[in-house]
């Protein structure tokens, strides 16, 4: 199997500044005027120009304004103080404090699109560290 994440965004050029300035992706391609995929992650990502108040799943609208969604991505850094700092320079909006336990450290995030996002730093033997392994 293979994952590719899409990511709808109001306006191709600010998210294309934003993921590369928070997460140092570059832009690979361009796949006509709304898609962008940008590489440097262990799976592409697409940014999908799409209007706010446009028709998204079921009868949703899109709105880009911070929004829960079930999903969200975990980005795994080295150093989770200064990958806070890159992704708050960026543009993204920290929500809580860092939290710490046995097999790390993580902090949530929103990016300028309403994405949620959790910048992880594993500790020790990572998640090993609570599942007994």
């Amino acid at each position: 199997m293979n994952l590719m994440v899409n990511l709808d965004v109001d306006d191709l050029a600010r998210a294309q500044a934003f993921y590369i300035a928070a997460f140092g992706l570059t832009a690979a391609r361009r796949l006509g005027p709304d898609v962008l995929e940008m590489l440097g992650a262990q799976a592409p990502i697409y940014l999908l120009r799409k209007e706010a108040g446009s028709v998204g799943a079921g009868d949703s609208r899109r709105d880009y304004s911070r929004h829960w969604t079930p999903v969200h991505c975990d980005v795994v850094v080295d150093d989770l103080d200064a990958a806070l700092a890159r992704v708050l320079a960026a543009g993204a909006r920290q929500e809580g404090e860092i939290r710490e336990g046995r097999w790390g450290r993580t902090v949530a995030v929103a990016d300028p699109f309403g994405h949620g996002w959790c910048l992880v730093q594993f500790l020790g033997r990572g998640y090993d560290e609570i599942a007994g392994t």
